[in-house]
Parts: structure tokens; sequence; C-alpha cells
């Protein structure tokens, strides 16, 4: 078990990122942040975009370390800027695809597949700033499924890997 903080949680209604790059994000509200999510069994988060979509169940919740944020290309990065949904400090979750974890912010665990990368696109070098999609190549975070129900809350919290290549964290 490691002791994590989940610093940001996001969860936004619309995708603002569609399109050209270059026309920039769609408009919508200037801060998604939440302090608490409900996490659903296979569908995602609740009021999130890809909540219940078919086509994004095994991509539904994105996780990424805050140690991985681009801060170089801009000091105020965030999941604002990278669209993730959950960015955890302590864990480097890239690390941990094609595993099981379970992360406990208090409530109760609430588990998810690591399904496999968050490749950064080219909205990462116009969102956070121009080379940004480099900086994040191999650590943009993951792409999960929820294995289970349950909330997410800013703060203190405990990650576990529940099967896969390390089931010694």
């Amino acid at each position: 078990m490691i002791e994590v903080e989940v610093l940001q949680l996001l969860v936004s209604p619309a995708h603002r990122l569609a399109g050209r790059p270059a026309d920039g994000p769609a408009p919508g509200p200037s801060d998604e942040r939440v302090p608490r999510v409900e996490v659903r069994r296979g569908l995602g988060l609740v009021g999130d975009r890809y909540y219940g979509r078919p086509a994004h169940r095994d991509a539904a919740v994105t996780v990424m370390s805050a140690e991985n944020l681009p801060v170089d290309v801009d000091p105020s990065a965030d999941l604002r800027h990278t669209r993730r949904n959950i960015l955890l400090k302590g864990v480097d979750i890239d690390s941990f695809v094609g595993s099981v974890i379970a992360l406990d912010s208090g409530p109760g665990p609430v588990t998810f597949a690591v399904n496999r990368p968050a490749r950064p696109c080219a909205w990462m070098d116009v969102t956070v700033g121009p080379g940004a999609q480099r900086a994040l190549r191999n650590k943009g975070g993951v792409r999960c499924t929820p294995l289970s129900d349950g909330v997410i809350t800013l703060g203190p919290a405990t990650f576990r890997v529940v099967e896969g290549p390390d089931t010694a964290a």
C-alpha cells in the first residue's frame, strides 16, 4: 500500500478539445474541478462526458501523476489543461498499465482496471504550451475502467495494486 494524495478531480460534461487544435478549445466552464467524484462500475464518473458511453468504457476515467505535469512548460499546468480526471501525487501511475488498482480516499476503496496509456495529443501544446505534448510522452496518465462503485475525494488516500505486474505496491 502506498500513501498518496488526490490533488485534483475533474468532471467535464462537455468534450472541449474537439476539432483542430489551432481553433482552440470549445467554450465551457472556466473550472470543472470538483472536491469529490462519484464512480460507477463500468460507466465512469457521474456527470463526466464519457460516463456510460460504450465506446469509452475501457477509457472512462483517466488518472495522471502530479509529478509528470509539464510545469517546466507552464507552472500552472493542471487537470484543466491536460483534461485528465484524477491527479495523484506520490505514485507513478503510468507504470501500472495492465494492473487492477484500488484507490481509497476515505469512503472506501474504488477499483480500476488500468487499461492503457493516455497518449498526449497536439492539444497539449495549445492548452499547456509549446513542448507539452513531447514532455508528456510516456507519462500522460492512464485510461481506466472502474470496476466498483464508490466515491473519491480530495486529500490523503491509499493506493494499492490488487492484481497485475507489481502486486507488491
